[in-house]
């Protein structure tokens, strides 16, 4: 468990971005114009492994997709877990990131679920919710 005070947010956001480049993306679209392909795309651009978790692809952004977090854990070493997916369907989102060993998950902008992310505080996650990670690394990147 990470010995980082849970209640900031600034020093959580900071940490992620200053320490984690290998990141699932759930929810991932392959169509260009969705959110989750252009801060995806970015962060590509950044530097950052994008795994992408999508079950009705097989490749986006020239990275081979997955159909749920524990087959890509079976390939790949995920760090942190980026979510694209409704606020109702984050619980078993979490649980996964917390079977496979994921060390934060970050709930993107307009999505949150308290409940999990406690869940995911106390088995030892960094959390991030109702955030936009392009933003965040946009703004910490001119600090």
């Amino acid at each position: 468990m990470t010995s980082l005070n849970h209640n900031s947010e600034p020093q959580t956001i900071a940490h992620i971005l200053d320490h984690y480049r290998t990141v699932a993306v759930v929810g991932l679209s392959p169509k260009a114009h969705r959110d989750s392909f252009e801060v995806s795309w970015y962060m590509q651009q950044q530097g950052w492994r994008i795994i992408p978790i999508n079950p009705n692809a097989s490749e986006i952004l020239g990275e081979k997709a997955y159909p749920t977090l524990a087959e890509a854990a079976q390939h790949e070493a995920i760090e942190l877990v980026n979510v694209f997916r409704n606020s109702a369907d984050v619980p078993p989102v979490v649980d996964e990131a917390i079977a496979i060993g994921a060390k934060a998950v970050w709930l993107q902008l307009g999505i949150s679920h308290d409940a999990a992310t406690a869940q995911a505080r106390a088995a030892g996650l960094l959390t991030v919710q109702n955030k936009c990670l392009l933003v965040e690394h946009r703004r910490l990147a001119t600090r």
